[in-house]
Protein backbone atom coordinates (compact mmCIF):
# COMPACT_ATOMS: atom_id res chain seq x y z
CA UNK A 1 0.00 0.00 0.00
CA UNK A 2 1.62 3.65 -1.33
CA UNK A 3 1.48 6.56 1.02
CA UNK A 4 -1.67 8.33 -1.38
CA UNK A 5 -3.40 4.77 -0.93
CA UNK A 6 -3.14 4.90 2.95
CA UNK A 7 -4.79 8.25 2.54
CA UNK A 8 -7.13 7.68 0.56
CA UNK A 9 -8.47 4.78 3.26
CA UNK A 10 -7.72 7.97 5.76
CA UNK A 11 -10.01 10.46 3.84
CA UNK A 12 -12.39 8.31 2.51
CA UNK A 13 -13.58 6.84 6.25
CA UNK A 14 -12.52 10.38 7.71
CA UNK A 15 -10.38 8.11 10.01
CA UNK A 16 -6.58 7.89 11.09
CA UNK A 17 -7.48 4.76 13.51
CA UNK A 18 -5.19 2.04 13.95
CA UNK A 19 -6.42 -0.29 16.44
CA UNK A 20 -3.74 -1.72 18.92
CA UNK A 21 -4.47 -5.88 19.32
CA UNK A 22 -2.73 -5.99 22.45
CA UNK A 23 -4.55 -8.96 23.51
CA UNK A 24 -3.65 -10.98 26.71
CA UNK A 25 -3.85 -13.72 27.12
CA UNK A 26 -3.83 -14.00 22.91
CA UNK A 27 -7.12 -15.45 21.46
CA UNK A 28 -7.44 -15.61 17.60
CA UNK A 29 -11.35 -15.72 18.23
CA UNK A 30 -11.49 -12.52 20.22
CA UNK A 31 -8.79 -10.50 18.35
CA UNK A 32 -11.52 -11.18 15.60
CA UNK A 33 -14.96 -10.09 17.60
CA UNK A 34 -12.15 -6.67 18.05
CA UNK A 35 -11.26 -6.44 14.13
CA UNK A 36 -15.12 -7.17 12.78
CA UNK A 37 -16.54 -4.63 15.49
CA UNK A 38 -13.75 -2.38 14.92
CA UNK A 39 -13.38 -2.40 10.89
CA UNK A 40 -15.82 -0.09 10.15
CA UNK A 41 -14.08 2.94 12.56
CA UNK A 42 -9.89 1.76 11.77
CA UNK A 43 -7.99 2.21 8.74
CA UNK A 44 -4.93 -0.33 10.32
CA UNK A 45 -4.01 -2.69 12.76
CA UNK A 46 -1.08 -3.13 15.06
CA UNK A 47 -0.61 -6.48 17.18
CA UNK A 48 2.06 -5.93 19.22
CA UNK A 49 3.96 -9.25 18.80
CA UNK A 50 5.50 -9.32 22.71
CA UNK A 51 1.91 -10.59 23.50
CA UNK A 52 2.22 -12.90 20.77
CA UNK A 53 5.24 -14.25 21.54
CA UNK A 54 5.06 -14.76 25.16
CA UNK A 55 2.76 -17.71 24.18
CA UNK A 56 5.22 -19.72 22.54
CA UNK A 57 4.05 -21.37 19.28
CA UNK A 58 0.19 -21.02 19.99
CA UNK A 59 0.54 -17.54 20.27
CA UNK A 60 2.32 -17.34 16.73
CA UNK A 61 -0.34 -19.31 15.01
CA UNK A 62 -2.83 -16.69 16.43
CA UNK A 63 -1.08 -14.12 14.85
CA UNK A 64 -0.42 -15.78 11.70
CA UNK A 65 -3.93 -16.64 11.45
CA UNK A 66 -4.97 -12.81 12.54
CA UNK A 67 -3.14 -11.39 9.51
CA UNK A 68 -4.81 -13.90 7.63
CA UNK A 69 -8.11 -13.45 8.59
CA UNK A 70 -7.43 -9.61 8.04
CA UNK A 71 -5.97 -9.61 4.75
CA UNK A 72 -9.51 -12.19 3.65
CA UNK A 73 -12.37 -10.07 5.46
CA UNK A 74 -10.84 -6.86 5.41
CA UNK A 75 -8.21 -6.37 2.69
CA UNK A 76 -7.98 -2.43 2.45
CA UNK A 77 -6.55 -2.42 6.01
CA UNK A 78 -3.38 -1.50 6.93
CA UNK A 79 -1.61 -3.93 8.68
CA UNK A 80 1.53 -3.04 11.28
CA UNK A 81 3.84 -5.54 13.23
CA UNK A 82 4.90 -3.48 16.27
CA UNK A 83 8.07 -5.82 16.54
CA UNK A 84 10.97 -3.11 17.74
CA UNK A 85 13.63 -5.37 15.83
CA UNK A 86 17.01 -4.21 15.12
CA UNK A 87 19.86 -6.22 14.18
CA UNK A 88 22.15 -6.39 11.37
CA UNK A 89 23.33 -9.13 8.30
CA UNK A 90 21.23 -12.18 8.03
CA UNK A 91 19.88 -11.57 11.08
CA UNK A 92 17.56 -8.41 9.62
CA UNK A 93 17.16 -10.18 6.83
CA UNK A 94 15.19 -13.11 8.92
CA UNK A 95 13.41 -10.69 10.67
CA UNK A 96 11.94 -9.08 7.00
CA UNK A 97 11.12 -12.21 6.19
CA UNK A 98 9.47 -13.01 9.12
CA UNK A 99 7.03 -10.34 8.75
CA UNK A 100 6.73 -9.33 5.01
CA UNK A 101 6.80 -12.87 3.96
CA UNK A 102 5.46 -15.42 6.52
CA UNK A 103 2.85 -12.80 7.45
CA UNK A 104 2.10 -10.30 5.14
CA UNK A 105 1.86 -7.06 7.52
CA UNK A 106 2.54 -3.94 5.66
CA UNK A 107 4.78 -2.88 7.84
CA UNK A 108 7.00 -3.22 10.68
CA UNK A 109 8.49 -0.83 13.82
CA UNK A 110 12.19 -0.97 13.80
CA UNK A 111 14.50 0.63 16.31
CA UNK A 112 17.37 2.79 13.99
CA UNK A 113 19.95 2.60 16.82
CA UNK A 114 22.30 0.46 14.99
CA UNK A 115 22.27 2.62 11.34
CA UNK A 116 21.16 1.51 7.69
CA UNK A 117 22.54 -1.77 7.87
CA UNK A 118 19.88 -2.81 10.72
CA UNK A 119 16.88 -1.31 7.95
CA UNK A 120 18.29 -1.94 4.46
CA UNK A 121 17.10 -5.58 4.44
CA UNK A 122 13.62 -4.41 5.29
CA UNK A 123 13.77 -1.94 2.46
CA UNK A 124 14.22 -4.35 -0.09
CA UNK A 125 10.42 -5.27 -0.50
CA UNK A 126 7.98 -3.72 -2.87
CA UNK A 127 5.22 -1.61 -1.27
CA UNK A 128 6.53 -2.43 2.01
CA UNK A 129 7.14 -0.22 4.84
CA UNK A 130 9.54 0.30 7.76
CA UNK A 131 8.10 2.65 11.21
CA UNK A 132 11.14 4.14 12.82
CA UNK A 133 11.46 5.04 16.58
CA UNK A 134 11.61 8.49 16.72
CA UNK A 135 10.18 9.63 19.74
CA UNK A 136 8.58 7.55 22.06
CA UNK A 137 5.58 7.98 24.12
CA UNK A 138 7.24 6.47 27.81
CA UNK A 139 8.42 8.40 30.33
CA UNK A 140 12.01 7.39 29.97
CA UNK A 141 12.47 8.12 26.30
CA UNK A 142 14.15 11.15 27.64
CA UNK A 143 17.38 9.42 29.05
CA UNK A 144 18.30 9.31 25.01
CA UNK A 145 16.02 10.59 22.32
CA UNK A 146 16.48 14.32 24.31
CA UNK A 147 20.43 13.94 24.10
CA UNK A 148 21.44 17.59 22.50
CA UNK A 149 24.28 17.81 20.03
CA UNK A 150 24.89 20.26 16.85
CA UNK A 151 22.07 22.24 18.72
CA UNK A 152 19.66 19.26 18.18
CA UNK A 153 18.08 16.70 19.81
CA UNK A 154 18.93 12.50 19.36
CA UNK A 155 15.73 11.64 17.50
CA UNK A 156 16.12 14.63 14.89
CA UNK A 157 19.34 13.64 14.14
CA UNK A 158 17.31 10.00 13.74
CA UNK A 159 14.78 11.45 11.33
CA UNK A 160 17.24 14.00 9.31
CA UNK A 161 19.20 10.61 8.54
CA UNK A 162 16.59 7.83 8.05
CA UNK A 163 15.23 10.93 5.35
CA UNK A 164 18.04 9.75 3.34
CA UNK A 165 17.61 6.21 3.64
CA UNK A 166 13.88 5.96 1.46
CA UNK A 167 11.01 8.37 0.33
CA UNK A 168 7.91 8.53 2.11
CA UNK A 169 6.46 6.06 0.57
CA UNK A 170 8.57 3.74 2.72
CA UNK A 171 9.11 5.19 5.69
CA UNK A 172 7.03 6.30 8.81
CA UNK A 173 8.16 7.52 12.45
CA UNK A 174 7.23 6.89 15.60
CA UNK A 175 5.99 9.83 17.37
CA UNK A 176 4.09 10.06 20.73
CA UNK A 177 0.96 11.61 21.81
CA UNK A 178 2.12 12.19 25.63
CA UNK A 179 4.43 14.68 24.34
CA UNK A 180 2.36 17.30 21.73
CA UNK A 181 4.53 20.16 22.45
CA UNK A 182 7.18 18.18 20.63
CA UNK A 183 5.26 16.71 17.69
CA UNK A 184 5.35 19.67 15.51
CA UNK A 185 9.37 19.71 15.72
CA UNK A 186 8.82 15.76 14.35
CA UNK A 187 6.48 16.95 11.74
CA UNK A 188 9.06 20.01 10.68
CA UNK A 189 11.70 17.28 10.60
CA UNK A 190 9.37 14.87 8.55
CA UNK A 191 7.13 16.93 6.50
CA UNK A 192 5.61 14.69 4.01
CA UNK A 193 6.03 11.38 5.77
CA UNK A 194 3.66 9.18 7.82
CA UNK A 195 3.51 9.38 11.61
CA UNK A 196 2.27 6.34 13.92
CA UNK A 197 1.27 7.95 16.94
CA UNK A 198 1.03 5.81 19.97
CA UNK A 199 -0.39 7.46 23.60
CA UNK A 200 -4.12 8.56 22.96
CA UNK A 201 -6.21 6.75 25.30
CA UNK A 202 -4.80 5.21 28.30
CA UNK A 203 -1.66 7.09 28.33
CA UNK A 204 -3.43 9.94 28.24
CA UNK A 205 -2.24 11.85 25.57
CA UNK A 206 -4.49 14.55 23.48
CA UNK A 207 -6.07 13.30 20.18
CA UNK A 208 -7.21 16.75 19.08
CA UNK A 209 -3.43 17.94 19.97
CA UNK A 210 -2.51 15.11 18.25
CA UNK A 211 -4.18 16.16 15.21
CA UNK A 212 -3.42 19.94 15.29
CA UNK A 213 0.06 18.85 15.24
CA UNK A 214 0.93 16.00 13.27
CA UNK A 215 -1.41 15.76 10.55
CA UNK A 216 -0.80 16.83 7.05
CA UNK A 217 -3.61 18.18 4.72
CA UNK A 218 -2.68 14.97 2.79
CA UNK A 219 -3.36 13.17 6.40
CA UNK A 220 0.04 10.83 6.95
CA UNK A 221 -0.87 10.18 10.37
CA UNK A 222 -2.01 6.90 12.15
CA UNK A 223 -3.15 7.44 15.63
CA UNK A 224 -2.83 4.18 17.88
CA UNK A 225 -5.35 2.88 20.06
CA UNK A 226 -5.16 -0.54 22.16
CA UNK A 227 -6.10 -0.12 25.91
CA UNK A 228 -8.77 2.05 25.77
CA UNK A 229 -10.66 0.21 22.85
CA UNK A 230 -9.92 -3.73 22.95
CA UNK A 231 -10.89 -3.07 27.10
CA UNK A 232 -13.45 -0.80 26.69
CA UNK A 233 -16.06 -1.36 29.34
CA UNK A 234 -18.64 0.10 26.33
CA UNK A 235 -17.11 -2.76 23.91
CA UNK A 236 -14.72 -2.04 21.21
CA UNK A 237 -17.06 -1.22 18.58
CA UNK A 238 -18.94 1.89 20.48
CA UNK A 239 -15.11 2.99 21.56
CA UNK A 240 -13.92 2.56 17.85
CA UNK A 241 -16.59 4.47 16.68
CA UNK A 242 -16.23 7.00 19.47
CA UNK A 243 -12.19 7.75 18.74
CA UNK A 244 -13.35 7.87 14.97
CA UNK A 245 -15.85 10.57 15.59
CA UNK A 246 -13.72 13.01 17.33
CA UNK A 247 -11.18 12.19 13.92
CA UNK A 248 -13.86 12.76 11.66
CA UNK A 249 -14.25 16.67 11.57
CA UNK A 250 -10.28 17.17 10.76
CA UNK A 251 -10.70 15.51 7.71
CA UNK A 252 -13.45 17.41 6.44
Amino acid sequence: MTRQELNNEIFKKRSCLCVGLDISPVSFEKNKAVIDQTAPYAVAYKPNTAFYESAGWEGWKCLEKTVAYIRKAWPNHFLIADAKRGDIGNTAKEYARTFFERMDFDAVTLSPYMGYDSIKPFLEYKNKWVVLLALTSNPSAEDFQFLSFEKKFLYKHVIDKANTWADNNRIMYVAGATRPNLLRSVREAAPNHFLLIPGVGAQGGSLEEVMKQAKTTDGDILINVSRAIVHSEKGPAEAARAFASSMARFFS
